[in-house]
């Protein structure tokens, strides 16, 4: 157990906001230094990309890297259970700096943030110089208890909930991850996906690096290591530059908290500070609002943000800085409606998704419900705009474990009908409309119907508070291949009769952006067009590595997500550039 100090409750070098100064770097032209917080000064220049697609069918991807081709790794596994039918986010950060129980902070905001990742939890504290790491299997509060966080004393931590992989190499992919090398000790959590992570791992083995784990994250600490480029924040700004895809990242050293958001922003990442001074950062701001830390900004695409006693907080800024493609998706789903995110309330955006769907696609109704809990505020949207009153027409239970043992005597549709209960009184005769966030395959909302006619409903009228998903995400966020996303394969007439619904409407892309207004440009919206604003080079397969079933089915086990590379010779922006010039909007 480490040594535990007295801390004041301030740091002794108060924390200033972005103090001027300057570094003279010759070798690393790169990057940009600006000291004013008020205004992000790294202003977006036109980035052309090579090889973005349009499709209205399917993922033109998944023609190139099939779902069902062996990888180095292994065969592919379905990471998705019939039951749990949503795409996940796969993990939260945090980071505090500044305040003598930062790991207890920690703990709390990343509580918070179970939401974004429910199979693994970690911190790694700072005290003496010493980095101090407790990580675990589980929820948070299961990996977490008294005499833990008292192991983790100091005023500097980072956190890191997840989706991990099942089986015995779980653990190990748990973060943060800690590595020593010649100038010291770095923690970090990482919210994203690298599309170049193979490539760089291939790279960096062969040059005699050894990786623990099976986890992208990983690289960026090899490239810490190597990179020549002096002080500590310019070698992670040298790293970041060999990396492509979706990062949102906390370090720690023995002296600093850096927090890193990649180019495009695609991951959200915000700075808060609490009443002594205490700097935070969180991927959401309700881990803010739980530990009573003041929202200020976020943390911009392409930036670097460095704390410590010395200086303050520092910025520095990556190049180039292309224009931001922020995952739509947190607005969506994953985000928790009290959030700020991409600096727009998710409540509102959600509220005003059932508000459309109301005005154009209209149907003579009772009564509005939701699937909860991601569905609530669009149906309430939904309900306010077309004068009907909603009501709670299904129960979540939210007490299901991992594992449950169902009689031998089969119940239809056993895993939804633990986590859904219908309530008779609100639906019995009634002409019904469902509000739910989304449709990835199909299953369980085939299944919900079911459950509702069950129960006597009149009239089902499905209401869907996204476009059709016609593509998976490889920036971070754990959804099924092409060839199972339902709306790829079925047009929204097929996909009604499939879930067995009176009615089917998807909000429409064209009012979605309309919605967005001048931000629209901002939003990545490749899951629902197919256009990817960093092209993989190499296609990520997703298995249960990156996230795991319910637990209402037998349980899983397999290694980390699999990557699938080309055939020799492969050249995937020339395969792809033909599908751009066949494809239709």
């Amino acid at each position: 157990m480490a040594a535990t100090v007295n801390l004041s409750s301030t740091p002794s070098n108060p924390i200033s906001k972005l103090p001027s100064f300057s570094l003279n770097s010759p070798q690393k032209p790169s990057f940009s230094l600006f000291p004013n917080s008020s205004s992000f000064p790294c202003k977006p220049f036109s980035h052309s990309l090579k090889s973005q697609f349009i499709t209205s069918s399917k993922n033109p991807i998944s023609d190139l890297f099939p779902p069902n081709k062996s990888g180095p790794e292994g065969d592919i596994v379905s990471s998705f259970s019939d039951d749990d039918d949503k795409p996940r986010e796969e993990c939260g950060v945090v980071g505090i700096f500044g305040d003598p129980e930062a790991s207890r902070l920690c703990y709390l905001a990343l509580h918070a943030l179970q939401h974004r990742g429910q199979e693994g939890a970690g911190i790694v504290a700072v005290n003496n110089n010493v980095l101090q790491t407790v990580t675990g299997v589980g929820l948070v509060s299961e990996v977490f208890n008294e005499s833990k966080l008292d192991q983790l004393s100091g005023e500097m931590a980072i956190g890191h909930v997840r989706y991990s992989t099942a089986g015995s190499s779980m653990l190990k992919n748990v973060q943060p991850f800690v590595a020593g090398y010649r100038f010291g000790s770095v923690g970090v959590a990482h919210n994203g996906n690298l599309v170049n992570y193979r490539a760089l791992r291939a790279m960096l083995e062969d040059n005699g690096s050894i990786f623990n784990t099976s986890s992208d994250t990983e690289v960026v600490l090899h490239l810490i290591a190597i990179s020549k480029a002096r002080p500590f924040l310019l070698r992670i700004v040298d790293a970041c530059e060999k990396l492509e895809g979706a990062y949102s990242m906390v370090f720690v050293t023995g002296d600093k908290l850096v927090a890193v958001r990649d180019p495009y922003g695609f991951r959200p990442l915000v700075m808060g500070r609490r009443s002594n001074g205490a700097v935070v950062f969180a991927s959401e701001t309700c881990a803010l609002d739980l530990i009573e830390a003041t929202y200020e900004r976020e943390v911009y695409p392409g930036e670097v943000l460095v704390v410590d006693k010395k200086d303050g907080v520092q910025s520095l800024c990556l190049m180039p800085h292309p224009e931001p493609k922020q995952c739509i998706f947190e607005h969506i789903y994953f985000a928790l409606p009290n959030s700020l995110v991409f600096g727009r309330s998710v409540y509102e955006s959600r509220r005003v998704f059932g508000d459309i769907l109301a005005t154009e696609s209209p149907v003579d109704c009772d009564v509005v419900i939701a699937v909860p809990d991601s569905g609530v505020v669009a149906a309430l949207g939904y309900a306010a705009k077309a004068g009907v009153p909603f009501q709670q027409g299904l129960i979540r239970s939210h007490y299901v474990g991992r594992t449950f043992i169902e009689p031998s005597q089969k119940i239809r549709d056993f895993g939804v009908k633990l986590k859904l209960s219908p309530v008779r009184g609100v639906l019995e005769g009634k002409r019904v409309v469902v509000v739910d966030d989304s449709i990835v395959r199909g299953t369980t909302s085939s299944k919900i119907v079911r459950l509702i006619k069950e129960a006597g409903a009149k009239e089902i009228h499905m209401r869907i508070a996204s476009p059709p998903i016609i593509g998976s995400c490889y920036y971070g966020v754990d959804t099924p291949s092409a060839e199972e996303l339902i709306s790829n394969r079925m047009s929204v007439e097929e996909i009604r009769k499939f879930i067995g619904c009176d009615s089917l409407a998807f909000l429409p892309f064209d009012s979605l952006k309309k919605m967005l207004s001048t931000d629209s440009p901002k939003f990545c919206y490749a899951c629902f067009s197919g256009k990817y604003p960093v092209m993989p080079r190499e296609a990520k397969a997703k298995g249960v590595g990156d996230s795991m079933d319910d637990g209402l089915n037998a349980p899983l086990v397999s290694i980390d997500g699999h990557w699938i590379k080309g055939p020799p010779n492969f050249d995937l922006e020339k395969e792809i550039d033909p599908l751009y010039q066949q494809s239709k909007i």
